[in-house]
Order: structure tokens, then sequence, then C-alpha cells
């Protein structure tokens, strides 16, 4: 019996997508519709097709068979993008120059950067060093550029800043991978809660991390739209993989949130900790895991959760505190998140909540109630992120109080929250009012303001020596980052830093092998590797446990390569967090 195939014509073209391998993100525009839309026509028009239609293939017939399929297609060689120069802010705005990396070594700066350890002492270090790591730059010599990119992406996501590893990862395409850049690539997957970005690495993963291959297959053949071959490689992976539990059970999840529909259960309590591969399945879809693994997960962890765009934003808003204080989130950041659940919150339920407190501290109806405002939220901080977070997020309100001398005991929190926020200026207002004041708490003010504060030639010993006699900070740590620096910033001499030093023992002159390194790429004017020397001489939570030596250089060199900015606001936030 002869086999007849019936063909149905069709009048739709198809498009041939550009190969994965050539670019890692596509953009695709949609053409906008007309206004009117033109009646359909009841005769085809010359050479259309009947979709009605059928028509008999055979060999009597060989025009009637299908075409073979379009070859991809490629990208022209001025389309790929040069892995030498990789980033998206430009150093030049950034303040970094047109060589931020000088001609730094580099498997120095690699060896530096992968050693670091995360989180460092300073939220503006935080910034800083992303910064620098997102600059367009060359790359230093001596080393792969691609594998250059995943070790800037990779430091990137130990500081908590998915978005800005992802953005790195994005800069390469995707068939330059070297097996760093795949690894790197997939945990930035991860971090941003997007297993969909799992699969243009199929190959990859495929070559380097083959444990995870089957997985991935089966998420990535549900998302595209094929389920019953995604469903077969998770029965497999159940019967003969090497996975299985929770882990297996979240890419199943993935799987039905494609094109399968089936339905997973998670079971979180044999589960004891929180990786990255649990999270970002988790979050991808939808799911926020138990509060005992998130409050026991790394910071950099609890800084991805932040910013998971499935979950709301009262259930970001625990991690969103610790990803501002570490410098992820900016003040603008979480006056937005504070706005997004205002907005979502019943009114009746406002009551005294966080969110309506930032209300009445930007728009009270006096100025007392403003101020009472802040100084609830401001009181609300319980450890040292917390606290960092909750100055960024009043920032910009503290700046419309008027500085008096009688506001003494709000003056810190107040000054200590402008500076959270880089308001500088207006923090510099309180210069007069502070030194009205007699309280201790002027003397934290005026350090803080000393160092911050733009536009001051020179500091007075004497003031410097009454703060000194009044601390009462373990071994006088505050009195020593104090005269650190000022003598960073230029605002007392040498000479007077060295008496200083010798009188009350501060350990400004210890000298190592990293004074060495940051103070010659100061001299080789070196912006960026003078930033990652910072952050390795910052390898600690808490400020007081920063040596006052390293905070004078660390400052100097900023200074010296025109990082003003960053040296006056790192030299006050030690100040404010000790």
């Amino acid at each position: 019996m002869r086999t007849r195939a019936i063909l149905i014509a069709s009048a739709t073209v198809i498009l041939a997508l550009p190969a994965l391998a050539q670019q890692s993100t596509m953009t695709t525009t949609t053409a906008p519709m007309q206004n009117s839309v033109a009646p359909p026509q009841s005769t085809l028009p010359e050479g259309g097709a009947d979709e009605t239609a059928i028509e008999e293939v055979s060999a009597a017939n060989p025009s009637a068979a299908p075409a073979p399929p379009s070859p991809p297609v490629e990208y022209p060689g001025w389309a790929r993008r040069d892995p030498w120069n990789v980033g998206p802010l430009d150093p030049h705005q950034l303040g970094l120059g047109e060589a931020p990396w000088g001609s730094a070594d580099g498997p120095f700066l690699s060896t530096l950067m992968r050693r670091m350890r995360t989180p460092i002492a300073s939220r503006w270090a935080h910034i800083a060093i992303r910064d620098a790591l997102l600059a367009k730059a060359a790359a230093p010599p001596n080393v792969n550029p691609v594998d250059w990119v995943g070790e800037r992406a990779w430091l990137l996501l130990r500081l908590g800043e998915a978005d800005a590893a992802r953005l790195l990862v994005a800069g390469v395409d995707v068939d330059r991978f070297t097996p760093k850049m795949v690894q790197v690539a997939v945990q930035s997957a991860l971090a941003t809660s997007d297993p969909a970005a799992l699969c243009p690495l199929e190959e990859g993963i495929r070559k380097y991390d083959p444990g995870v291959r089957a997985l991935v297959q089966a998420m990535c053949a549900s998302l595209a739209g094929e389920p019953e071959q995604a469903s077969a490689m998770i029965d497999q992976a159940r019967r003969y993989g090497r996975i299985g539990g929770a882990d297996l059970a979240l890419a199943e999840k993935v799987v039905g949130a494609g094109a399968n529909g089936r339905s997973t259960t998670i079971e979180w309590d044999p589960v004891d900790s929180l990786t990255a591969w649990r999270f970002g399945l988790a979050t991808g879809t939808g799911m926020l895991p138990p509060d005992r693994l998130v409050n026991g997960s790394p910071t950099q962890l609890r800084a991805y959760l932040a910013r998971a765009p499935l979950l709301n934003a009262q259930q970001r808003l625990p991690s969103a505190m610790i990803a501002a204080g570490l410098g992820v989130f900016s003040s603008q950041t979480m006056v937005d998140l504070y706005s997004q659940i205002y907005d979502a919150t019943d009114p009746s339920d406002l009551g005294d909540s966080d969110a309506w407190q930032l209300r009445q501290a930007y728009v009270g109806k006096d100025a007392e109630t403003r101020l009472a405002a802040m100084r609830k939220l401001l009181g609300t901080g319980k450890d040292e992120l917390q606290k960092e977070a909750v100055r960024a997020l009043v920032a910009r309100a503290a700046t419309f109080v008027t500085p008096s001398a009688d506001l003494a005991a709000d003056a810190p929190e107040l000054i200590s929250a402008m500076l959270a926020g880089g308001y500088d200026q207006a923090a510099a207002r309180w210069i007069p009012a502070v030194n009205g004041m007699d309280s201790a708490d002027s003397d934290r003010c005026w350090a803080m303001l000393a160092l911050a504060a733009p536009n001051i030639a020179d500091v007075g010993t004497g003031r410097i020596t009454s703060f000194i006699r009044r601390d009462k900070s373990r071994e006088r740590v505050r009195s020593a980052l104090l005269v650190a620096g000022l003598a960073g910033l230029g605002r007392i001499s040498a000479d007077e830093a060295n008496s200083l030093n010798r009188r009350y023992d501060l350990g400004l002159g210890h000298v190592t092998s990293w004074t060495t390194m940051i103070d010659a790429a100061a001299g080789r004017g070196q912006p960026a590797t003078v930033l990652v020397l910072t952050g390795t001489a910052l390898q600690t939570p808490r400020f007081d446990r920063v040596p006052s030596s390293h905070l004078y250089h660390a400052v100097a060199a900023l200074n010296r390569t025109g990082q003003g900015f960053t040296a006056r606001m790192i030299a006050a936030e030690a100040l404010s967090r000790t």
C-alpha cells in the first residue's frame, strides 16, 4: 500500500534565529501595531497559500516537498565583542582615567582578587571596588582576557554583587568561554535566580561540570517547550543519577515551571545548608527557602536574595538590610523597596511600621515629627550591617534637618546617615553647630566632619589632642583611625602625624609588603589596582580590627590617584562605625 504524506501549506515565514554560541544575550524588538487593522481579504494575493488546502507529496510531485531549513545566521566578525575590553561602565566617568590597571601584572591582580576574603569592613570601599571591576578597561598583561573577566565576576559574586557579575559575564561571547568562565557563569545564573541562563552554557557544563549536566538538560528542554523529553530526563536522573533529594526535586520544579506543568513538593527538613544550586532554583521558581536556612547562609547569598525578582518586597526586606549594609544596595534602592512595602500594605496595618516611619521622616507635618521618625528608624539597627543600612535609608531625609547645637544627641547619627548616603556637603553644614557643642557627642561629630567635609586644608593639632585624651575606645582605636585618615588626606602634616603617633603609640608607622605595594601602585598611577589593594587591607567585617597603618596608606593612595571622594568617605566611615 502506497503511503501518502499530507503537507499543510502555510503563509507564515519562518525566520532563522542566530546561533546562541555567537551571543549570550539578545534583545528582541517587536514592531509597533498600527492604529488600524486592515480587514481580511476574501481572496488570496497572487502567489499566496490557502491554509485549508492540502497537497499530495510524492515522487511525481517533488516540488511539493518541504524545503530544507535555512542555516543558522552567523554574526560577522565586526559584530564580535572584544574580550580584552569588557565592562558596562566608562572608567573616565568613574574618575579612573584611561588605564585603571596601568601596567600591573595580570596574574598578580588575579591572585589578589581570588584570595580576597569577603565581606570587607567598608561600605564605601565595596562600592568603589565594584565600580572599578565593572569599568570597561583593557585587561592587564600576561593574563587570558576571558579568565580576567571571570576573576572580576567571581570577586563580584563573593561581594554579593549578583547583577554586576551577570553584566560582566554577558559581555563575553559564549563560544569564547574558558573552563573558569563557564563555572563563573553558572554561579552567576544561580545567583541571579535565573535557571534559563544555564541553557546557553550546556556545552560548557557538559565538558567542565558533568555532575549537573543531565539536570540542566532537562530544565532547558522544558523551558524550550519539550515537556516529554524533559520528564524522561528527570526520571532517568532519578534512577541513575548521582544527585538526589532536594537538589533533584528543585530541578524537577524548574521543569514543572516550563511547558511540563508537573508539580513537585520540596522537602526542606533534611537540608542543612543553602547552596548556590538550591538558592538559584528555589528563588528562580518563586520559592523562599525556610528561615533557618536563609538566616544561616553567608552574607553574599543574603544579598542575592535581596534582589530575587520573583519574591515580593516584604520577603526580600530582611536580606535587603544586609545588602544595603554591605554596599550592594544604595540609599535610593532602599527607599524604593520601602515604598513598595508601603503601597502593598493595607492602611489599617501601617500603624507604626517602618514604612510609615520612613514616610514621616520625609513628609511629616513638622520638623519634630520628621526627626522623631528618624530617631525611631535609626534605633532599629541590631548589628553593624543593619545600622549602616538604616543610616543609608534615612540619608536624604537627614539632609533636610536644620543644623543646631541643640541637637547634640541626634547629630552623630544624623551626620553618619548623611555620609552613608554620600551627602558630604550637606553634612558639612553642621560644622558651625558642632563647634558650639560641648558634649562628648561633639567629638564624634567633629572627627567625622574633619575627615569627610570637602575643602578642608588643615586641622589643628590642639583639637586632635583633645579628642585623643577623651577617647575611651579600646586601645584608642578611634584616635588611631582619625590620625591615619587625616594624615592620608593631607589634612595634617607628616611631622604632626609622626609626633602624634610617637606620643600616643598609634601604630601608623608599621611597614609591610602590602604598604610597599599600595604605595608603589599609587606612584605608578594605577587607581583600580589601588582599590583592589585597599580591599585586601579591609578583609574584616569590623572597622575596629583594621590596622591604622593600613587605613593611612589606603587613604593616601586613593587620594593620590584622584579618588579623593572615596578616600574621604572611607576615612569618615571608619569613625562612624567604631
